[in-house]
C-alpha cells in the first residue's frame, strides 16, 4: 500500500491576466450587443 493520493493532482498553473480579459471581451461584447439589440426589438413590439 501507498500512503501517496493517486488521484493525479497537478500543480495549478497560472494564466496571464490580459488573456482572461481578453477572452472575457471576446464573450462579453457581443453578448452585450445581441442582448441590447433583443431588448430593443422586444421593447418597440409592446410599445408600439
Amino acid at each position: 500500500m501507498s500512503s501517496t493520493s493517486s488521484t493525479g493532482e497537478q500543480p495549478a498553473s497560472s494564466t496571464p491576466t490580459g488573456l482572461v480579459a481578453v477572452a472575457w471581451a471576446l464573450v462579453g461584447v457581443p453578448l452585450v450587443y445581441g442582448l441590447y439589440n433583443t431588448v430593443k426589438a422586444a421593447s418597440a413590439l409592446f410599445t408600439g
